[in-house]
């Protein structure tokens, strides 16, 4: 048994900027690994939990910005098994290294500014992930898929049509996606931001690969200025690697955009989705001591999903309401996603709004968005 783990044993490195530019209205204040999601998550609790329940003890964070309501959220990493003596959570501020002067740009840029850590440590393969992923994943499966294959680098991947979010982003973004040609396996062609119509085999920027080669990869690719570690290290050496797909068919919520972070978020109200989301190993979050949520006379609900500490006495439906929100007497919400602390008064009436945390709507307020344009109101902001 103890050798099985040796063989699998990985360390992750997580980059939670990653298309921080598709969402400015969330990452103004955050980044996109500390967005709250299903109520009472952040997207980064989905790939930290997967990691815990797949053996991957130690965790290397790489922050570029706005992270102080990461650090916050992830503490010390005890919620999530982080707190070792051996490996545990390491949280990477820009500027850790002396020679960087300014955010790093790509993985390579990152993974240059830390090779001596990774030099030290002891796993025998490296996991690199983004978090604008919502997903319950195995990487010990992939991992063991990567060692029978006998890739160089394994990727995966799942099979849907390229999200709207991601074509209407430009070169100014910086957000690059990828897609694949996939033959028995192997991957023999990446497209860089491909608008194809139709179901494509879509990266979910999860990567296996040996610590050894990643180590010689971002040395070499650092040396001729390269910056992103896709495009530049994985297509350039196509022809010399063997690059692996590994088909993920499990469930998948992917934010590219707003309206993507609300309709991942409603289509949770569907038990088959929660289910499917939720079925596997348990996902861990920061815990919070506070009261139930309370239903109080009159109050009236139908397909909610509602945090703890919520307050509700007015009428609120096809909603997701996060901690501590409160529905005032007479008010009415609907079709909406609601973060910590918002605070509906009486007779507002509200339908397709995305509030921040601590958002007011007051008395006799109304506010209607569209399904296909639902409205966003900012952090503390009273309307």
């Amino acid at each position: 048994m103890t050798m099985a783990v040796s063989k699998l044993s990985a360390l992750g490195i997580i980059f939670p900027n990653s298309y921080d530019l598709l969402i400015p209205e969330l990452v103004n204040v955050r980044l996109m690994a500390s967005i709250p999601f299903a109520s009472r998550y952040r997207l980064i609790d989905f790939i930290l939990s997967s990691m815990t329940h797949s053996d991957i003890g130690n965790v290397s964070i790489m922050v570029n910005n706005n992270y102080h309501s990461l650090m916050d959220h992830l503490g010390s990493g005890r919620e999530w098994d982080l707190v070792r003596k051996n490996g545990g959570l390491h949280i990477f501020p820009p500027f850790a290294e002396k020679t960087s002067s300014k955010p790093y740009i790509g993985r390579v840029d990152a993974l240059a500014g830390i090779l001596d850590f990774i030099r030290d440590q002891k796993e025998n393969y490296v996991v690199l992930t983004d978090t604008n992923i919502a997903v319950n994943f195995d990487f010990k499966d992939m991992i063991q898929a990567h060692i029978d294959s006998g890739a160089d680098v394994t990727i995966a991947y799942n099979e849907q049509e390229i999200p709207k979010g991601f074509i209407k982003s430009g070169p100014q973004d910086k957000s690059f996606y990828y897609t694949f040609d996939i033959d028995d396996g192997k991957i023999t062609k990446i497209y860089v931001n491909s608008k194809e119509s139709g179901v494509q085999n879509l990266s979910m920027n999860l990567y296996v690969l040996d610590r050894e080669l990643l180590i010689d990869l971002i040395e070499e690719a650092a040396f001729h200025g390269q910056q992103y570690f896709e495009r530049d290290v994985l297509l350039s050496n196509l022809n010399k690697l063997n690059i692996q797909g590994y088909k993920h068919e499990g469930y998948i919520a992917r934010i590219t955009d707003m309206k993507s972070y609300f309709d991942e978020n409603m289509k949770l109200l569907d038990e088959y989705n929660l289910d499917a989301l939720f079925s596997g190993p348990p996902i861990y979050t920061k815990l919070h001591g506070g009261d139930p949520t309370r239903y109080l006379e009159g109050a009236k609900v139908a397909d909610i999903m509602a945090a703890d500490a919520c307050v509700i006495e007015g009428e609120v439906e096809n909603s997701i309401l996060f901690r501590g929100v409160k529905i005032a007497k007479g008010a009415k919400v609907k079709n909406c996603v609601l973060m910590q602390g918002t605070v509906v008064e009486a007779g507002a009436d509200i339908e397709y709004l995305v509030t921040d945390k601590n958002v007011t709507v007051s008395a006799g307020k109304v506010m209607k968005g569209t399904d296909t344009f639902p409205v966003y109101i900012g952090k503390f902001q009273t309307v």
